[in-house]
C-alpha cells in the first residue's frame, strides 16, 4: 500500500446548507489517521485547503453560485493531489462539498495520462451531480462536478488542469442514485454513463452491482478514482450530511462496496465528502467515513 496523504478541503460554497466546511476536522477527530496507521499504512496529513466563507464573497452568477471561489479551491486541490501522486502517494481527499471533485479527479486523470490509459471513475452518491448552469434549479455548484469532469460545463471547473474531458462516459459509473432533478435525468440518460440506482441494488444485491461497476470502470483503464458522498448511505447510519435522502446504502452494503474496491487493487485516489457535523449525531457520520476508508484501503475482516 502506498503512503496515504490526507488532504482536507474546507469548502462550503457549493451547497445551500452550511457546515460541510467542518467535515475534514470531523474526520480527524473521528480517528481516521489512527485507523489507517493501525493497518500499517504510512499516513501523511497535508492539512487543509481553506475556502473563503460565503458571507465575505459575492454570490456571482446565480446559475453557478460562487463559481470563481470554488474553481480557485479546486485548482489548488488539483495541484496538491497531483503532487501527492507524483511522489507515489494515494490522495485521500476529505470534504467539504462535492464540488471539490472537479479538482481531485482532474489530478488523478492528469497523472494517469502518463500511462497512456484513461481513468475509471466510481461516483458513489445519492445524487447525479450532472447538472449544468443551464439545467440547475438551484445554482448550487455541488450539483455540477460530474458534469464538469465529463464535459465542458461549467467551464470554470472543466478547464482545471488544462484539459477536458477528465473522464469518459464508458468508464464512469454512478452507484446509489435515488434523487435526481427531472432535467438531470435527461442529461444522464443522454450522457452514456452507467447508472446503478438503489432499485438496482435492491434487486441484484450490492456485490453483483459493484462487480459490474468495477468491470466497467476498471477494464482497460489505469485504475479508478472513487468519489464517495456520504449521503449515499441511509440517514440512519449517516445523518450528518449536506443533503440526506432516505433509502440509501446500509452499513454492510457500504462496507462491501469499499471492500470490493480494495480487493480489486484498482484504487488510485479516494474522496470522502459532504460530512456536515452540525447535522450529525456524536460524529457518527465522520466515524463511518473513517471506517469506510479503512475498508477501501485494505482492512480485512479476518
Amino acid at each position: 500500500m502506498p503512503p496515504v496523504h490526507i488532504i482536507g478541503v474546507s469548502l462550503d460554497l457549493g451547497g445551500n446548507r452550511r457546515g460541510v466546511d467542518m467535515g475534514p476536522s470531523a474526520f480527524r477527530i473521528g480517528g481516521l489517521a489512527e485507523r489507517l496507521t493501525a493497518l500499517g499504512i504510512t499516513v501523511v496529513d497535508e492539512g487543509d485547503l481553506v475556502a473563503p466563507i460565503p458571507e465575505i464573497k459575492s454570490l456571482g452568477d446565480p446559475s453557478k453560485k460562487y463559481i470563481r471561489e470554488i474553481a480557485r479551491v479546486c485548482e489548488k486541490l488539483y495541484k496538491t493531489s497531483l503532487g501527492v501522486l507524483e511522489k507515489g502517494g494515494l490522495p485521500l481527499v476529505l470534504g467539504g462539498d462535492h464540488s471539490l471533485a472537479a479538482g481531485s479527479v482532474a489530478a488523478t486523470a492528469d497523472f494517469v495520462r502518463r500511462e497512456q490509459k484513461p481513468l475509471g471513475l466510481l461516483w458513489v452518491d445519492a445524487h447525479g451531480d450532472m447538472n449544468t448552469p443551464s439545467s440547475t434549479n438551484s445554482g448550487n455548484v455541488h450539483g455540477m462536478p460530474l458534469a464538469s469532469l465529463l464535459g465542458p460545463e461549467p467551464p470554470e471547473l472543466s478547464r482545471i488542469g488544462g484539459f477536458s474531458p477528465k473522464v469518459t462516459p464508458d468508464h464512469t459509473v454512478l452507484i446509489g442514485i435515488r434523487n435526481l432533478d427531472e432535467r438531470e435525468k435527461e442529461l444522464m440518460r443522454g450522457s452514456g454513463v452507467r447508472v446503478f440506482t438503489m432499485k438496482d441494488i435492491d434487486r441484484s444485491g450490492i456485490a453483483a452491482i459493484v462487480e459490474q461497476a468495477l468491470a466497467i470502470a476498471g477494464t482497460a483503464t489505469a485504475g479508478i478514482h472513487v468519489s464517495f458522498d456520504l449521503d449515499v448511505c441511509d440517514p440512519t447510519i449517516a445523518p450528518g450530511v449536506g443533503t440526506p435522502v432516505k433509502g440509501g446504502l446500509d452499513y454492510r452494503e457500504a462496507h462491501m462496496l469499499m471492500e470490493m474496491v480494495a480487493d480489486s487493487g484498482l484504487l488510485r485516489a479516494l474522496d470522502l465528502v459532504e460530512v456536515n457535523p452540525i447535522l450529525d449525531d456524536r460524529n457518527m457520520t465522520a466515524i463511518l467515513g473513517g471506517e469506510l476508508a479503512s475498508s477501501a484501503l485494505g482492512q480485512k475482516i479476518i
